[in-house]
């Protein structure tokens, strides 16, 4: 079964269309049936990215809502804030910066009680455009990663600080490469005649270990590598799981009647883009259906269609999952 936007009620809203030249999120339209936000709602975007989904969502809780926008970026965060006032003006709008996995613990603190809760673990366009922030090699730029620049340690530094074995580890289990060995142990030799501080660098010494870029495969063999050093740099899979750990806990809290963070019946929605993040999601989520402390609304994961995927390459590795915990099923979705 899939959801599919069934028109409803916008709360005196025109529809969520962004303008022409706003960044569109991935699954932009396809978030809001499962989570099926409604008139007075409190709703936590714990990535806000640009606002696209905050946006959409707060024109469906309206002005008798209000959205709690999470970003660890705090450009993005002004970003967002900016986009939600422009597209649903009125609407109540917390900021919040910071790791997404410490909302649960800042809802709880403030006593805010959330029905619509969405995490999109993708990094915003800005982060990869921007040849400063380090996250991709099209262009070159200092070899950083970090969501939030004013704290830990950037790719650069694990790049020429890590012993070979913890490198390559990270590698394999973050990138999924089975060339992992290969890769850390050219790093680790090209290092040592001069530290890697830039994004092509890295890349050259990847392509330089595995043979590459092959024109035949689609995608380049350096990206792995940098997906690894991203996730390692911004602890993302730590991250994930403290948020579903928090989850799962309000889950069995909600069962025994206690006040939680996450109120009877609220939806819990994660759009991730790897295998890596997929799987703590779905392991997550069936765990709170099989103690039936609630209910799992995407059996299947919902993906972005052809349209989508041509106008948004980005949306052909989206996958959105989302549980219901407890409660009933809210209007929109019977």
């Amino acid at each position: 079964m899939e959801f599919r936007d069934r028109g409803i009620p916008r709360c005196g809203y025109a529809a969520a269309v962004p303008t022409p030249d706003a960044h569109i999120p991935v699954l932009h339209e396809r978030v809001l049936d499962p989570l099926a936000p409604q008139p007075g709602e409190t709703a936590i975007d714990c990535t806000a990215g640009l606002g696209g989904h905050a946006a959409a969502i707060a024109q469906r809780v309206g002005l008798e809502g209000r959205v709690i926008i999470n970003d660890l970026d705090a450009s993005n965060l002004e970003r967002a804030s900016d986009r939600v006032a422009s597209e649903a003006p009125g609407v109540p709008i917390v900021p919040w910066q910071g790791n997404f996995a410490e909302t649960p613990r800042k809802a709880r603190e403030a006593g805010i009680t959330a029905h619509v809760v969405l995490a999109d673990l993708g990094f915003a366009s800005p982060h990869v455009d921007d040849p400063d922030r380090g996250f991709s090699f099209k262009r070159d730029g200092p070899l950083d990663m970090r969501y939030d620049r004013t704290r830990g340690e950037s790719a650069a530094d694990l790049v020429n600080r890590l012993p070979e074995p913890e490198l390559a580890e990270i590698i394999r289990r973050f990138g999924e490469d089975r060339n992992a060995n290969r890769i850390a142990a050219k790093i680790a030799r090209e290092r040592e005649a001069s530290p890697m501080t830039s994004t092509m660098a890295l890349a050259r010494v990847v392509h330089a270990a595995v043979g590459g870029p092959n024109p035949r495969e689609r995608i380049d063999p350096a990206t792995r590598t940098f997906q690894a050093l991203r996730i390692a740099v911004n602890d993302e899979l730590g991250s994930l799981s403290a948020l579903l750990e928090s989850v799962t806990r309000a889950a069995a809290q909600i069962a025994t009647g206690a006040g939680v963070w996450l109120a009877p019946g609220a939806r819990v929605g994660i759009i991730s883009f790897h295998s890596l993040e997929d799987r703590l999601v779905k392991q997550a989520f069936a765990s709170v259906k099989q103690r039936r402390l609630g209910t799992v609304l995407t059996p299947s994961p919902i993906t972005g269609d052809d349209t989508e995927v041509q106008q948004n390459p980005r949306a052909r590795s989206a996958k959105l999952r989302v549980v219901r915990l407890g409660g009933t099923t809210p209007a929109g979705q019977r």
